[in-house]
Protein backbone atom coordinates (compact mmCIF):
# COMPACT_ATOMS: atom_id res chain seq x y z
CA UNK A 1 0.00 0.00 0.00
CA UNK A 2 1.29 3.17 -0.88
CA UNK A 3 0.73 6.21 1.34
CA UNK A 4 0.94 9.96 0.89
CA UNK A 5 2.17 10.60 4.64
CA UNK A 6 5.43 12.20 4.17
CA UNK A 7 4.42 14.67 1.71
CA UNK A 8 1.33 15.71 4.09
CA UNK A 9 3.51 16.15 7.61
CA UNK A 10 6.15 17.76 5.50
CA UNK A 11 3.71 20.42 4.11
CA UNK A 12 2.35 20.66 7.90
CA UNK A 13 6.19 21.28 8.90
CA UNK A 14 6.04 18.23 11.78
CA UNK A 15 9.17 16.37 12.32
CA UNK A 16 8.15 12.18 12.46
CA UNK A 17 8.36 12.38 16.15
CA UNK A 18 6.13 15.37 16.41
CA UNK A 19 3.84 13.36 14.24
CA UNK A 20 4.06 10.52 16.41
CA UNK A 21 3.66 12.05 19.64
CA UNK A 22 0.14 13.99 18.43
CA UNK A 23 -1.56 10.46 17.13
CA UNK A 24 0.28 8.58 20.14
CA UNK A 25 2.65 6.21 18.25
CA UNK A 26 6.54 6.01 18.09
CA UNK A 27 8.65 7.70 15.81
CA UNK A 28 9.50 4.44 14.12
CA UNK A 29 6.08 3.58 13.44
CA UNK A 30 5.87 6.76 11.26
CA UNK A 31 8.99 6.05 9.98
CA UNK A 32 8.34 2.61 9.21
CA UNK A 33 4.68 3.66 7.46
CA UNK A 34 6.12 6.53 5.53
CA UNK A 35 8.76 3.90 3.97
CA UNK A 36 6.02 1.18 3.35
CA UNK A 37 7.51 -1.39 5.64
CA UNK A 38 4.34 -1.40 7.65
CA UNK A 39 0.75 -1.27 6.83
CA UNK A 40 -1.16 0.66 9.84
CA UNK A 41 -3.89 -0.71 11.91
CA UNK A 42 -7.06 0.76 10.92
CA UNK A 43 -7.16 2.78 14.05
CA UNK A 44 -4.03 4.10 13.56
CA UNK A 45 -5.24 5.23 9.85
CA UNK A 46 -8.02 6.94 11.06
CA UNK A 47 -6.15 8.59 13.74
CA UNK A 48 -4.06 9.97 11.29
CA UNK A 49 -7.06 10.94 8.79
CA UNK A 50 -8.34 12.83 12.04
CA UNK A 51 -5.20 14.62 12.61
CA UNK A 52 -5.06 15.64 8.77
CA UNK A 53 -8.67 16.05 8.67
CA UNK A 54 -9.06 13.97 5.81
CA UNK A 55 -10.02 10.58 4.95
CA UNK A 56 -7.82 7.75 5.13
CA UNK A 57 -8.32 7.28 1.45
CA UNK A 58 -6.62 10.70 1.06
CA UNK A 59 -3.62 9.29 2.53
CA UNK A 60 -3.30 5.53 1.91
CA UNK A 61 -3.64 4.40 -1.86
CA UNK A 62 -4.23 1.04 -2.90
CA UNK A 63 -2.26 -0.03 -5.53
CA UNK A 64 -4.00 -3.36 -7.02
CA UNK A 65 -0.67 -4.61 -8.37
CA UNK A 66 0.78 -5.52 -5.28
CA UNK A 67 1.21 -8.39 -4.10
Amino acid sequence: MKNRLREMREERGLSQRELAERVGVTRQTINSVERGRYDPSLELGFELAGFFGCYAEDIFLYDGDEG
